[in-house]
């Protein structure tokens, strides 16, 4: 018997800037139309801007639910989407953070900025210290994380990441088989630091 996927509610880190050519945008869509397509239901960072807004209303068009979790501070800056199913307003990023992942089952990251960058290591450090085993995937559009993912490869060639850890998270460059493995996910047994 096939085992039924335990995520429901799935956090996507993505910017708030669409970055240059069409291949981010065109991903986010697809990866939001699959999100709702596969009854699943988005939490993210409540702009209407960039690629959270291009993945916020692919979810919607699919006929998925929206969370968005936008601190004060950015009010201003990301412009919140007027269009999400829920929008919760916080005082801070840390707040954002922490809603954001206890509303969630899973996480996946969509190319961004430094604050996506440290939200998608936030969530795999926390997988390594066995505060979270939900599963962790990165959307790798045209290339954009092999960068990180050579990174990681050098700290645990320099001892710095125990190789063990090098499967706290999924990288792939298809939407569909990154939400495959996300759906089939099994922690990667014993993560002790």
């Amino acid at each position: 018997m096939a085992k039924t996927s335990t995520v429901k509610q799935l956090c996507v880190f993505c910017g708030s800037k669409p970055g240059n050519g069409p291949a981010y945008t065109e991903a986010a869509t697809a990866l939001g139309h699959a999100i709702g397509k596969r009854n699943m239901n988005l939490t993210y960072g409540g702009s209407s801007m960039g690629l959270m807004g291009t993945v916020a209303d692919a979810v919607l068009e699919a006929g998925g639910k929206v969370t968005g979790v936008i601190p004060e501070v950015l009010f201003d800056h990301e412009h919140d989407h007027p269009g999400i199913t829920r929008l919760i307003t916080v005082k801070n990023m840390h707040q954002r953070k922490e809603v954001m992942s206890s509303l969630s089952d899973g996480f996946i990251a969509l190319p961004g900025g430094f604050g996506t960058f440290e939200e998608l290591l936030e969530a795999v450090t926390w997988s390594q210290l066995k505060i979270h085993d939900k599963p962790i995937g990165i959307l790798d559009i045209e290339g954009y994380y092999g960068f990180l993912a050579a990174f990681i490869e050098h700290a645990i060639e320099t001892g710095f990441i125990n190789p063990k850890h090098r499967h706290l998270f999924r990288i792939d460059d298809s939407p569909d088989s990154l939400l495959d493995q996300i759906e089939h996910w099994t922690p990667a047994g014993n993560n002790k630091p």
